[in-house]
C-alpha cells in the first residue's frame, strides 16, 4: 500500500490518513490510485468495524491536483474515459474514491480541517458522518474550471441537503466555512478537534454488535429513497438475520451482566 494513504487499525477502528501534506493532500493520479486501493482493502479487512478518514498536515483534501491538467496537456497522461467502470462497479475510479466510502459495509466518519475543495468535498460527502473545524473551507469548485462535479457528489449530497442548496453550491462554486456547512447540514458536527471527536465516536460505534451496525448501514443506504414496501420488507429480512444470532445474544448478555460484550467480527 502506498504511503500516500496511511492506515492504522486498532480496537476495530481503521484510522485512514491522506498523506500528501505538502500538497494539501491534493489528488494526483497516484493519490487517486492509493485511495481506491485503500477502499478496496478496507472492504475486505477483517476486524474493521468503523473507518475514520482525515488528512495529514494543514488540510483534509484540496481536490484535484492542477498538475494533472499539465500532465494531460503535455501528453504525459491521456484524458481518461470517464465512462469506463472501475473493476466492474457502478462508478469510475474518480467516482469510486468518493462513493466507495459510502459503499463500504461499515460506518465511515470524516474528520475535516483546512480545506475540502472539489474532489476533497466529494470525498467528504461519501462519509456517513462528518466532523469539521469552524474555519474549514468547503467548495464544490468544478464550475471554476468550466466543469461539473464528477466524483459522485450528485449521488451523495442528495442525502444531505435539499436540491436548491446543492444547485447553488454547484452553480456558484462558492466557498463556505464550517459553521455555514453545519447550518446547511453538509456536516454533522463542528468542533475544535475533529479527529479526536471522530475517533471517540468511532470507538463507541465499534463497541456495538458489528452485525447490527452493518445491517443498519445497508438498510438505510438501500431504502432511504425506495418505496415503503421494499423498506419494510428489508427491515424484516435483516432483523431475521440478527435475532438470536451469537452477537445479538452477546449484546443481551452484556446488558444483563453489565460486562463489556465480546463480539465476533463478520467473516
Amino acid at each position: 500500500m502506498s504511503e500516500l494513504v496511511k492506515i492504522t487499525i486498532a480496537d476495530h477502528v481503521a484510522d485512514v490518513r491522506f498523506n500528501r501534506p505538502e500538497k494539501y493532500n491534493a489528488l494526483s493520479f497516484d493519490m487517486i490510485d492509493a485511495m481506491a486501493e485503500t477502499i478496496d482493502r478496507l472492504a475486505e479487512e477483517p476486524g474493521v468495524r468503523v473507518v475514520v478518514i482525515s488528512g495529514e498536515g494543514k488540510s483534509f483534501c484540496a481536490g484535484l491536483d492542477i498538475e494533472n491538467f499539465a500532465a494531460m496537456q503535455s501528453g504525459e497522461k491521456r484524458f481518461p474515459n470517464l465512462t469506463d467502470r472501475y473493476q466492474n462497479r457502478i462508478s469510475n475510479i474518480y467516482q469510486h474514491i468518493g462513493y466507495g466510502w459510502k459503499e463500504l459495509p461499515v460506518p465511515v466518519i470524516a474528520a475535516i480541517h483546512g480545506v475540502a475543495m472539489g474532489g476533497g468535498f466529494q470525498i467528504a460527502m461519501g462519509a456517513d458522518i462528518r466532523f469539521c473545524t469552524p474555519d474549514t473551507k468547503f467548495s464544490i469548485m468544478e464550475m471554476r474550471w468550466g466543469l461539473i462535479p464528477d466524483m459522485s457528489v450528485t449521488q451523495t449530497i442528495r442525502d444531505i441537503v435539499s436540491i436548491d442548496v446543492a444547485k447553488e453550491l454547484i452553480f456558484t462554486n462558492k466557498v463556505i466555512l464550517g459553521e455555514e456547512a453545519l447550518r446547511l447540514k453538509l456536516v454533522t458536527h463542528v468542533c475544535e478537534k475533529p479527529h479526536d471527536d471522530a475517533m471517540a465516536l468511532a470507538k463507541e460505534i465499534a463497541s456495538k454488535n458489528p452485525d447490527a451496525i452493518r445491517a443498519a448501514k445497508k438498510l438505510l443506504n438501500e431504502v432511504w429513497h425506495g418505496d415503503s414496501a421494499h423498506g419494510l420488507m428489508m427491515e424484516s429480512e435483516l432483523m431475521m438475520t440478527l435475532m438470536g444470532s451469537p452477537n445479538q445474544l452477546e449484546a443481551v448478555t452484556a446488558q444483563f451482566t453489565k460486562q463489556p460484550p465480546k463480539f465476533n467480527d463478520p467473516a
